[in-house]
């Protein structure tokens, strides 16, 4: 069992092929694997690929990670953000399509 300590959104898979944090990955943007912050390189899907340079890989735990272990993952907060003003809850100011229409973002 992983036991995710601190800030972590989800437990990923080397390799895998479906994770629930996927829709807040973007390219270019950030993600944290077991607390190392990456630039995203490209995403498709569910998957998403990094370039790790070699000082990154070097001196972190990155180089000792093998295909299929699991990692923590902490995804952009802007992304999470972004979903709660868009989502909102039932009753509250949340912004939709309708509010950006009415404000003339759309």
């Amino acid at each position: 069992m992983i036991k995710a300590i601190g800030h972590v959104d989800g437990v990923g898979a080397i390799n895998a092929t479906k994770h629930s944090r996927s829709k807040y990955i973007a390219a270019k943007g950030s993600i944290c694997v077991d607390g190392i912050s990456l630039t995203v390189n490209s995403v498709q899907d569910a998957e998403f690929t990094l370039n790790i340079v070699p000082h990154t890989q070097e001196n972190t735990t990155l180089a000792d990670i093998k295909i299929g272990q699991r990692v923590n993952l902490e995804v952009d907060i802007i992304a999470r953000y972004l979903e709660r003003l868009l989502v909102g809850k039932q009753g509250d100011d949340s912004i939709d399509a309708s509010f950006l229409k009415e404000h003339e973002f759309m």
